[in-house]
């Protein structure tokens, strides 16, 4: 695992072998951030990683300019790699929020409000297909412009999801992208 671009371009991560999280592959990554780049501008993004595993993503975010992460693990392994990573690389802490948490619960409780937020959930969590209308419906959390990215296996399908935007297929992997309806463009 590596950060593809950015000011951390070609750093690798080295996870515990016994760290409980599933890595999206450098082509997904790749073509998922080409996607976000045309959208946002990654400077001005308020960012949320639920199931932020070993927390490849929001470095990733991090490395192009996101200085506003908060990332969301139930596992105390996923949430001390991604503290020792922050430390180690010298990042500036304080663009981190990182949280060992339940990201379910996360969803139905916070009040924050986020322009992107990223959800890459174990495939067989019982709720996964459950997880765009806890965002898009939750009071506040997603902004008005925002996007919802889900990481799915091929097994799961919301393309009659009503807040679709865009589904992008890597191999098994799967990037189902939802907005509030007034934003919808469906280009698919």
């Amino acid at each position: 695992m590596r950060i593809i671009t950015g000011s951390l371009r070609g750093r690798r991560l080295h996870p515990p072998a016994n760290i409980p999280a599933r890595p999206t592959t450098d082509i997904a990554k790749t073509a998922l951030f080409n996607i976000i780049g045309n959208s946002f501008d990654y400077e001005d993004v308020k960012y949320l990683d639920l199931f932020s595993g070993t927390g490849a993503i929001s470095l990733e975010m991090y490395s192009r300019g996101c200085r506003d992460i908060t990332m969301i693990d139930l596992s105390p392994i996923s949430v001390n790699f991604q503290k020792k990573v922050v430390a180690e690389w010298n990042l500036q802490a304080d663009c981190f929020n990182i949280l060992r948490g339940d990201a379910i619960q996360y969803l139905n409780s916070t009040r924050n409000t986020y322009d992107l937020i990223f959800a890459g959930p174990p495939y067989a969590l019982e709720v996964i297909d459950q997880i765009p209308d806890m965002v898009i419906q939750h009071p506040n959390i997603l902004s008005p412009e925002g996007w919802f990215i889900l990481e799915t296996s091929h097994k799961h399908n919301f393309s009659e999801h009503p807040n679709l935007i865009q589904v992008r297929n890597y191999g098994q992997t799967h990037f189902w992208i939802f907005a509030h309806q007034e934003n919808e463009d469906n280009d698919e």
